[in-house]
This record gives C-alpha cells, structure tokens and sequence, in this order.
C-alpha cells in the first residue's frame, strides 16, 4: 500500500471517528430526552395526573440523578456500541439488562438513603419500577422504528451517484413478440435477466445457452415455462452450436457469455482470447450463416482504449462482429436463409449486485465483518442496475443500426465511497466497526474507465441516454 492510500485511508478514518462520536453524542441526548418523558409519566400516572406535593418542578429536578443513572447503566453495558440501523432482537437483552441494571441501583438509592432531604436523589419505589417499563419501552422503540425506517429506503439503486434511468421498452416488446431469441450465458446475471425480460415481452421461444449446470437450472427452475428451453451447450462447440441454429432457426441473438473478471483473464490470456474472441466470432459467423436478423453481442466499457487481457479481448469480439456487418456468408445447408444480419455490440459499466462484482464481495466481507478490501481511493467505476443495463439490450437489439451503443451513465462512483455506503446500509459505521484498507492496483486495471458520449466521441439517438459510437459503427 502507497503512502498516500495510507494518508487517504487515515483521514478517512479520522473523519469517521469524528462521525461517530457525534453520532453518539446525538443518541445520548435522544435517550436522555426519552428517559424523561418517561419518569414524568411515571409521575403522572402514578398520582392520577395530579400535582406532586413537592411540584413538578422538583420533579423535574430529581430526574438528574435518574437519567445520569441510566446513562451510565447504558453505556456500562455497551448499548452505545451498537448502531440503531441494526437493532435485532438478540440484542434487546442488553438494553433490558442495561435498564434493569438503573432500576436497581435507584432501589439502593432508596433503601439506603431513607432521608427526605435526600428525595431529589432517590425516587419512589413505585416511580422506579413504572420508570423501567416506560423507559425500557421508549429506549429500545425508537431504535427498532429507525431500524424499520432505515431498511425501508436502502437499496443497492441508492449507491449510484445518479438516478436510476428508465426506458420506454414497448418497442423492444413489439420487436421481441413472437420471435425465438437466443440468449448465451442465459445462467449469468446479464443473461439470467436478459431471459426474464424476453420472455415477458412475449417471444415465442427463449433458448437458454448456458454451460453451467447449477445456473441453467436455477434460472430454469424460475422461469418454469416451456416458453425457455434449457440447453447445456458450450459455446465453443461449433457443431452444437451449428445444429442448435439449424433446428431452433432464431432470428435474434444476445450474446451474454463471456469471461468478465479482469484479474482471472489477465492471469489465463489464452483461455481469455479463446472464449471471449474466437468463440464470439465463430458465434456470429453461425449467426450470418443461418440467417439471423439481429445479433447483440453484451460488451463492456473496459473495451475503450484497453489496458487489460480482458478489455483486449472484448474489443477484438466487437471488431469481430462488426466486421461481418455487410458480409453475405453462404448458407449452411440447403434450406438456409440468405438474410444479411444485422451486428451490434453494446457498452456498459459494472453491474451492480452481479456475480463476481465488488457488491456482492463487499457484502461478504460485510457479513464476516472483515476489513472491505479496495484497490485505490481514486478508483473509479462506471455502474448500471441489472434492470437498467438489458433494458439497454433490448433497445439495441430493436433498432436498426449495425453499431457500438453506449449509455449515458453519469458520473462515475469511486469505489471507496460504493464501500462506505455499503457499510452504513448495513448499519455498520466505515472505519469504526469495519476498516477499509487499500491493496494496490492489480495487474490490468485502470483507475479509471474512459467512457465518452460527447459530441466528438458519439451519436444521440432518439432513445433517452442511448448513444452510437462512432469509432467501429457504422450507419
């Protein structure tokens, strides 16, 4: 780790330490205001909302000692260590403890100090107990209704630096009604979505590609419709793929399949080459041969000017597709069509949530509360929502030009900041109950990916935030 991770990492955490203390600062005067609305109910129940003959202001008064008491009860007992975004219920018996705990030493107070000019100190008996039921109620309530409060409005959409885009997606449904549509990685989170959507627009037939046999049956197992039809092919086996063609004759491809993780890539090149490359290519030639109309191939923004095995990889695939754009390849069998099909490719950053992705090893790491691990505090990252990026697909898989499309994705998020919210979603506070360190650079990375929709750089079309390339399209 660079000094200046280390620099960054530490006034971080020194901000958070800060956070914190003011945060708990703010629950003691919470508390303190709730414990004394209870001890003046107490009061006011117990003499039937009649005036205490001393008066309530020195009612008011004695309540000093009693919320000190229960404070101090409260902190022994570590309650002020907990955050009230993750109040459970195994945590309730240490603020009955904590509550229990005050009650008893006020009793003390009493037994042992009989005094009447002691009374400002040591309340009735009767004022003590009332005081633990209302005091325990109102001091546990108000952290389970944050806690509601708090998980109702977390959501992964929440994380982006920007507002989740929608799409008029009727006609992506009308081009997609009635048609048999290949989907490729149909088990992966792209391609599982991709399946969801298509067959919710009404195609006739969804054939799942996958070679994972634990993911094809799980999204199968969902999908549970004759519709979407499993198939347990690779990709890479041409003479499947080309009998897959020749009996099912899609007319739309979305080509989803793919090695994504750019660490895993970068270490294994060859088999990076062979299945995001060649495997696309030979892909998208079976594609032309057997007459589709459309072929989308699911892309990436690491593919722009690419400093990675993987982005490498990707690029070489658009080039691939691209190239074919125009080209009459013969039928494979008597019976084939002569249709010239139409190739596309599409761009987009990470997806949040998606298998592999930093979300789901946050998380993890979350949940064992082990320090969150972050390359740099200037990496930076483009995301989509899974719902935003196929909706992305199927706009590109409607349209009619042979392009690269990219989308408008705002500004991107530093994946720092994606870690601290992910710790506070979780109730958890960055740098006080979770760390986060930072490991370095890995091979193939960038610290940040080159998006551009600007004028000089891409086409507007009439679709919202959807853009055309112009490098590698053609109109």
């Amino acid at each position: 780790m660079t000094f200046e991770s280390k620099s960054v990492g530490w006034r971080r955490s020194r901000v958070a330490w800060m956070k914190f203390l003011a945060t708990r600062a703010v629950g003691l005067v919470v508390d303190a205001a709730v414990l004394g609305f209870a001890y003046l109910s107490a009061f006011a129940l117990r003499l039937d909302f009649q005036t205490p003959q001393w008066g309530w202001r020195a009612t008011a008064q004695s309540f000093v000692m009693v919320c000190v008491v229960h404070l101090a009860a409260l902190i022994a007992c570590g309650c002020y260590r907990l955050p009230w975004r993750r109040t459970r219920g195994s945590e309730l018996p240490r603020y009955i403890g904590a509550m229990a705990l005050a009650g008893a030493v006020l009793t003390a107070m009493r037994f042992f100090l009989p005094d009447v000019a002691m009374a400002h100190i040591r309340p009735p008996y009767s004022i003590t107990v009332m005081s633990f039921f209302l005091g325990t109620i109102g001091v546990v309530g108000i952290r389970v209704l944050w806690r509601v409060y708090w998980v109702s409005r977390v959501r992964d959409e929440e994380l982006l630096a920007r507002h989740e885009a929608r799409f008029d997606n009727s006609v992506a449904r009308a081009f997609l009604t009635g048609r048999t549509v290949m989907v490729t990685g149909a088990g992966g989170s792209i391609g599982s979505e991709i399946v969801r959507q298509v067959t919710a627009a009404g195609a006739a037939k969804v054939l799942m590609v996958e070679r994972g046999e634990n993911v094809l049956y799980e999204i199968n197992r969902e999908m549970n419709t004759p519709v979407c039809v499993p198939l347990m092919i690779d990709i890479n086996d041409q003479v499947k793929m080309d009998a897959l063609f020749a009996q099912e004759k899609p007319s739309v491809v979305l080509h989803a399949a793919a090695y994504k993780h750019v660490p895993m890539v970068e270490m294994n090149p060859e088999e990076g080459w062979r299945n995001n490359t060649e495997a696309t290519r030979r892909l998208a030639e079976l594609a032309a041969a057997h007459g589709v109309e459309r072929f989308v191939l699911i892309s990436t923004d690491k593919a722009v000017n690419p400093v990675s095995v993987m982005g490498k990889t990707k690029l070489a695939a658009e080039q691939a597709i691209m190239s074919l754009n125009g080209s009459q390849l013969p039928p494979r069998n008597a019976q084939g069509s002569t249709r010239n099909t139409s190739f596309c490719a599409v761009r987009f950053g990470n997806v949040l949530g998606s298998s592999g992705s930093v979300v789901p090893l946050f998380r993890e790491q979350i949940a064992k509360r082990q320090p969150i691990t972050v390359t740099h505090p200037e990496m930076k990252r483009y995301f989509m929502t899974i719902q935003e990026a196929v909706s992305l697909v199927l706009q590109a898989a409607s349209r009619t030009e042979r392009a690269i499309y990219t989308l408008d994705m705002g500004e991107p998020v530093r994946i720092v900041d994606l870690a601290e919210g992910m710790i506070e979603q979780a109730g958890y506070r960055p740098y006080v109950d979770i760390p986060i360190v930072f490991t370095g650079i890995r091979p193939g990375e960038k610290l940040f990916e080159q998006i551009d929709v600007s004028e000089k750089s891409a086409y507007r079309t009439d679709m919202a935030k959807i853009y055309i390339t112009k490098q590698g399209s053609e109109q």
